[in-house]
């Protein structure tokens, strides 16, 4: 039987330390301006910039993506950026319908179930058509990233899907 400390040992071995020393990893902000996204631990209550009132970060991590010159987040911030003006709200939306033909296949495709990829195809597209415009969108009013980027969808009729992209758009500047 393996004992705790070799297990510690191993582990600080395939790591590459000694055994005996510690790495700690660095520490996460546990708040954060929603204006400006300085962050902030824990026992912080207002932003020392601008006096806004701090977010808890209850999320991951974000994950940041460009499209062309704008980045695009559905984090209240972008990791690595601060946040120097906040342009207001922006958004693409696109209505979609299948043709007769995709109609007729879908119909016959939901009788034996499964998925129904003529609607798949559909929805991805639609989405994507959503999020350029709302980039488009947010380049016309100056900004260089989208935060807080959110998708929502909504049937209009049996054959008619309609998909809104949504955020803020911000200018952002790489942190110091």
């Amino acid at each position: 039987m393996v004992t705790s400390e070799e297990m510690k040992r191993r582990l600080a071995e395939k790591k590459g330390m000694r055994p005996g020393t510690v790495r700690s990893e660095p520490e996460k902000a546990e708040k954060f301006c929603p204006n400006c996204g300085k962050e902030y631990g824990a026992d912080s209550n207002f932003c020392d910039e601008c006096g806004t009132r701090l977010e808890e970060r209850r999320e991951k991590p974000a994950v940041v993506e460009e499209h062309g010159d704008v980045i695009y987040v559905t984090s209240n911030y972008v990791p690595g950026y601060r946040a120097v003006e906040v342009l207001g709200f922006v958004y693409g939306l696109t209505v979609r319908s299948r043709g007769l033909g995709g109609q007729i296949g879908a119909g016959l495709r939901s009788i034996v179930g499964g998925e129904i990829k003529e609607y798949v195809t559909m929805m991805e597209h639609s989405r994507q058509e959503a999020l350029e415009r709302m980039l488009d969108h947010a380049r016309e009013l100056g900004a260089n990233a989208v935060i807080s980027v959110r998708f929502d969808s909504d049937s209009i009729s049996d054959i008619m899907q309609e998909i809104l992209a949504y955020g803020t758009a911000v200018i952002v500047e790489p942190e110091e």
